[in-house]
């Protein structure tokens, strides 16, 4: 599998763990708030690390390392995903999947395969105004809720989250979130953050202190742990 970046020491990709993040290319999603840009548009043309390369570094921080997170770019577009994550368990590392929920199949096979320890799954949106957000004029969520079900009734650990962008997020959009994902083991809203390395964030903003701290509480009727992550309350 392609591995086009690697930060190799990170506290706050997994929480509860000192990672190493790898970042695969690609992606089907066109969010303007994707912090990840050339990871979507210019992926081709990045430089890449080798396996070889990967896990050599990975075998020599084994002991101060305790988990590997897969990230993107979307890391489910890519076929050799299971015997890459294989790889990461076969050293002793625990592991975590990001993902945009696009491919129940593959999301499926790699925990029946109990290849990944923990999903984090992006919820963009409410159902019913996912495709702007995600750059389309139209969009079926049908394979990302078939995601949604199979974490919520597997014995998968998860969290799912919405990166918080005023211009799309009221709280209308939240409560509809929150009772498409009722029930749920974790729900992270995390704030924006213009790195100046993103999609097409032009006119965006980040939703206020005020504004999330209610939507926190929305969110906390109606799943079993609910935080925000980013903002300083």
């Amino acid at each position: 599998m392609k591995v086009y970046g690697l930060e190799k020491l990170s506290l706050v990709d997994y929480d509860g763990k000192i990672a190493a993040t790898v970042f695969t290319g690609n992606c089907n999603f066109k969010c303007g708030f994707c912090h990840n840009a050339q990871l979507v548009n210019d992926y081709d043309n990045l430089p890449t690390y080798s396996e070889a390369e990967i896990f050599d570094y990975l075998s020599k921080r084994k002991g101060v390392l305790e988990g590997v997170c897969v990230s993107g770019g979307e890391p489910t577009l890519n076929a050799n995903l299971p015997s890459f994550l294989e790889k990461l368990k076969a050293l002793g590392y625990s592991v975590k999947l990001d993902t945009n929920g696009t491919n129940p199949q593959m999301v499926k096979k790699v925990f029946e395969d109990g290849l990944v320890d923990y999903f984090a799954m992006d919820i963009k949106n409410d159902r019913e105004n996912y495709a702007k957000i995600i750059g389309f004029d139209e969009y079926d969520t049908t394979k990302i809720e078939k995601t949604v079900e199979f974490l919520m009734t597997s014995d998968a650990d998860y969290e799912f989250r919405t990166t918080l962008i005023d211009n799309y997020h009221k709280k209308q959009n939240i409560i509809n979130i929150c009772g498409w994902i009722s029930g749920a083991k974790k729900y992270c809203m995390q704030k924006f953050k213009d790195t100046g390395s993103c999609l097409n964030s032009a006119g965006l903003t980040a939703v206020s202190d005020q504004k999330a701290k209610e939507f926190l509480e929305i969110a906390k009727e109606k799943v079993q742990k609910a935080i925000l992550r980013g903002y300083d309350l």
